[in-house]
């Protein structure tokens, strides 16, 4: 009995746990499908929102388009030339037909004429603007004008003898219509060619940058004539089109300047000199030098270019030896060291622009007797008045500058007087020993 009451107990056990299976089974089903429905839903509505965003997009993009092409169709040219084309509209239909009534009145045969003079004119407007176009003639431009204007005061003629005799006018009226018609007339081909001067302008004006560039070039060849015309040369004489102006610009400032850098000349390159070893002379430490009367100065040093720099400048040379007639490049010979045992031999120095005498002023021609000549030292008296000059000199003050300026030479003799007594000095000590 106990085991058939257990089989029914286990057997309503199972029942139970197969029925929770199921419904587990089915509300697992259950969620799956509302899951994927759900999703399908969350896709759909994605879709709809991106469809509508692009949709939005496209009308934007279509809204930003329409108001581009009416921002470029409303610019102030775009509304003078359509305004005229549409103003010359009108005065070709208010003018046409009144002298097709005109001529149909007298004869019908003479219907096509009115469309000649009409046509004519504006033919020849049209022929205006094409020459223009293609840069023909002055004298042929002229002649196209005075046919439109033949033409168009033969129309306006015309209109003004139809106008003044139209049926139940007063005479005001009638003479006020004749003028309207005369001036519808004429006013197309006026406007037209009004058009076209103004169109032939701004093209020959260009933009802003065409104008700044117009105005450099003007200035450019006003402030550098030699070399605008150098340049001009080369574009001429290379072939057409193979060298532009800018590069035959450019080729020529070296061949005037000998600088390739535009703008620089040798001028500004000795003064850039200048300016820098001025600059390095006022930054280095003086050297302190007590006076005569017991308190402390400072020397200043004089201002020496570097080796690189020694130039031979005329500002910085004495009077006597300035001299600006022959503006030749000068070309120095090797410094040369003299040994103190042997005798001093004068070195040979090629004749130099700085010992061209310092030209007068054009105030008359001063007589042979009466011209004072500048006396000429020998390489032995400039040694001594150097050697004299330079006795209390330390070494490092014996320079090519403060030499030069202390007995009045050339700056190429400074130099050789300054090598010759550092040597000097050099083999004093070894000749002592």
């Amino acid at each position: 009995m106990s085991t058939y009451s257990e089989d029914r107990r286990a057997d309503r056990a199972a029942d139970a746990e197969q029925r929770r299976i199921d419904r587990a089974a089915a509300d697992e089903r259950r969620a799956e499908r509302e899951r994927v429905a759900d999703e399908r839903a969350a896709r759909l509505r994605e879709q709809e929102r991106a469809e509508r965003d692009r949709t939005r997009r496209a009308r934007a993009a279509a809204r930003a388009v329409r108001r581009a092409a009416r921002g470029e169709a409303l610019t102030a040219g775009n509304v003078y030339r359509k305004g005229t084309l549409a103003l010359v509209t009108a005065s070709a239909l208010g003018s046409l037909p009144a002298q097709v009534l005109h001529f149909v009145a007298i004869s019908p045969t003479l219907l096509p004429l009115p469309l000649a003079i009409e046509g004519a004119a504006w033919v020849m407007a049209a022929g205006v603007a094409y020459a223009d176009e293609r840069g023909l003639p002055v004298w042929v431009r002229w002649l196209l004008r005075s046919l439109v204007v033949a033409a168009a005061g033969f129309a306006a003629s015309i209109n003004y003898t139809y106008g003044t005799h139209l049926p139940g006018l007063s005479a005001s009226d009638a003479r006020t219509a004749g003028i309207g018609l005369a001036a519808v007339t004429l006013l197309g081909p006026l406007l037209f060619e009004v058009r076209q001067w103004v169109t032939t302008l701004s093209v020959k004006t260009g933009s802003a940058e065409d104008k700044a560039m117009r105005r450099h070039d003007r200035k450019r060849r006003r402030q550098h004539r030699s070399i605008a015309l150098v340049a001009d040369r080369l574009v001429s004489a290379a072939p057409f089109g193979a060298l532009s102006f800018e590069d035959a610009f450019a080729r020529a400032w070296e061949i005037e300047t000998g600088t390739d850098e535009p703008g620089m000349t040798p001028m500004l390159h000795l003064r850039a000199a200048r300016s820098v070893a001025a600059l390095a002379a006022a930054q280095r430490p003086a050297e302190p030098a007590r006076h005569r009367s017991g308190g402390w100065l400072r020397r200043r040093r004089p201002i020496t270019l570097p080796a690189a720099e020694s130039v031979d400048t005329s500002s910085n040379r004495s009077t006597a030896d300035l001299g600006e007639s022959a503006p030749r490049p000068v070309v120095l010979p090797a410094p040369v060291v003299v040994d103190v045992v042997k005798a001093i031999e004068a070195p040979r120095v090629r004749a130099v622009a700085a010992e061209s005498p310092r030209p007068r002023r054009a105030t008359g021609r001063v007589p042979a007797a009466a011209r004072s000549k500048r006396p000429i030292r020998t390489a032995d008296q400039l040694l001594d008045e150097a050697r004299k000059a330079t006795k209390g000199w330390p070494a490092a003050d014996l320079t090519a500058e403060a030499i030069r300026k202390a007995v009045h030479t050339s700056p190429a003799k400074a130099r050789v007087l300054r090598d010759t007594l550092r040597a000097e000095r050099s083999a004093a000590p070894a000749k002592a020993a």
